[in-house]
Formats: C-alpha cells, sequence, structure tokens
C-alpha cells in the first residue's frame, strides 16, 4: 500500500516550510522548558512523552511560533483539544490510522514536517523505530513518540502523578490536571529534571 494520496494533499509545498527557530531548537513553553536541556525541541532529537495531552503541550509554543506539526496513529485526537492547548491548526497534519505502513507515512511526514508526533503499533519493529530515528536526524526534525517506545531517544518525559481539579464530590466540570512531570535521557539529557504544573498549561 503507497501512503501518497494518503499524504500528497496535505504535505507542505516547501520541505522545510519557513520557521527557522534561534540555535536550532523549538521553544516550549514555561514551565516545561525547564524539562530540556537546551530549553525546547532540538531539531535532529527524538523525544518520547508518554501522554497525548503532554506531547501537544510540549508542541504548542513550535506550532504557535509558525512551526509544522503532524499527528500519525492517534485517532482519537479531537483538533478542538489540541487549538485549546495551544496547537495551530491551520499548521497541523493528522493521518489517524496508518495502519500496517505507519513507519512508512511517519518517514514521508518528517521529509516534509518539521515536528511529528507518532504513536507506533504494539507490533512495531525495532528496525523501524532506528531507521525513523535516523530520518529526523537527517532531516533535522523533531520526531515525538507518544506512549510506548522501547528504542532508546535523546529525551523521555513522563508524568509521574497527577490530580485532577474541578469535579466536587464526583460532579461538575473537570478543569485541568495538576502533573509531576520528569525528564530523563542522553548525553545533555542525562540528568532528570522534574517541573510541576497544570495541564492544559495555564489552567
Amino acid at each position: 500500500m503507497s501512503v501518497a494520496p494518503l499524504l500528497h494533499r496535505v504535505l507542505p509545498e516547501s520541505p522545510v516550510p519557513g520557521f527557522r527557530p534561534r540555535d536550532d531548537v523549538f521553544p516550549v513553553l514555561s514551565p516545561l522548558d525547564e524539562l530540556f536541556p537546551y530549553g525546547g525541541l532540538a531539531r535532529g532529537s527524538v523525544v518520547a512523552v508518554d501522554s497525548p495531552a503532554l506531547a501537544l503541550a510540549v508542541v504548542a509554543a513550535a506550532s504557535g511560533g509558525g512551526a509544522w506539526c503532524a499527528v500519525a496513529g492517534l485517532p482519537v485526537l479531537g483538533p478542538a483539544a489540541a487549538g485549546e492547548i495551544g496547537v495551530d491548526l491551520t499548521r497541523l497534519v493528522v493521518v489517524p490510522a496508518p495502519g500496517e505502513v505507519w513507519a512508512t507515512a511517519t518517514a514521508t511526514l518528517l521529509d516534509g514536517i518539521e515536528i511529528v508526533l507518532v504513536v507506533a503499533p504494539k507490533h512495531a519493529r525495532s528496525a523501524e523505530m532506528r531507521k525513523l530515528a535516523g530520518r529526523v536526524r537527517e532531516r533535522r526534525g523533531v520526531l515525538i513518540p507518544v506512549g510506548g517506545w522501547p528504542e532508546q531517544v535523546d529525551l523521555r518525559l513522563r508524568i509521574e502523578s497527577s490530580e485532577w481539579i474541578g469535579a466536587d464530590a464526583g460532579y461538575g466540570r473537570l478543569t485541568g490536571r495538576r502533573c509531576a512531570i520528569s525528564a530523563s535521557g542522553r548525553g545533555a539529557a542525562a540528568r532528570e529534571r522534574r517541573v510541576t504544573t497544570w495541564l492544559p498549561l495555564g489552567s
């Protein structure tokens, strides 16, 4: 199965559409920027995140600043929720269910999109993951695996604990989630970092 019919109408025309973050780092909103050794998403890196909400919060500043983002393999993603977190929906490409060609679809997205979030299927092979890591370094983008990703990454973000706010005695609307988040990785990210914040940010 070819992914070209799936993607040719949604990829931006330019392979790198205009956005040039200073020092090769995409910005990340405070206080999440404290989790990153360079204060943001470094080009050519793989950053694993265990939660879709946290992943969207991580890319919100870059998206709002003009970077193109894509999400592959997350059919439950709601545009309204992404927009509420701060993602620019006019620069968001969504491939809800790439299926068996998930790795090929993700590689194709990395050719034209600066930041790609991907949910790998349970049967994903290590060789596919390693090829995608090589692809993102070659293209100088950012790959953000969401959920399980057993391969080595540059940085891994985890929600260690969380508390929902808003419901009173089981009634009412949930208005926010206070989370303790940790980050660890390799190289400059070897020292573990922690922050406590709200998701969505500022809620």
